[in-house]
């Protein structure tokens, strides 16, 4: 009984080591996502710069 104690408890043991080791790495492109960042940064902080651009009397012109 006491050697099969023994053995399961090994078994256990080596068992949770084992799962213990495994990683998992997701890798992203860099630029890619440096890209995304960036688009997002620009409609965030966005201002109204083509309105601005307009000449004030577009419509005295037509």
């Amino acid at each position: 009984m006491r050697e099969k104690f023994s053995r399961l408890c090994t078994t256990l043991a080596v068992a949770g080591l084992l799962s213990a080791c495994v990683t998992i790495n997701i890798y992203f492109p860099a630029a890619a996502a440096e890209k995304v960042a960036d688009r997002i940064l620009d409609d965030i902080w966005q201002t109204d710069a083509p309105a601005e651009q307009k000449p004030a009397n577009s419509e005295v012109q037509q």
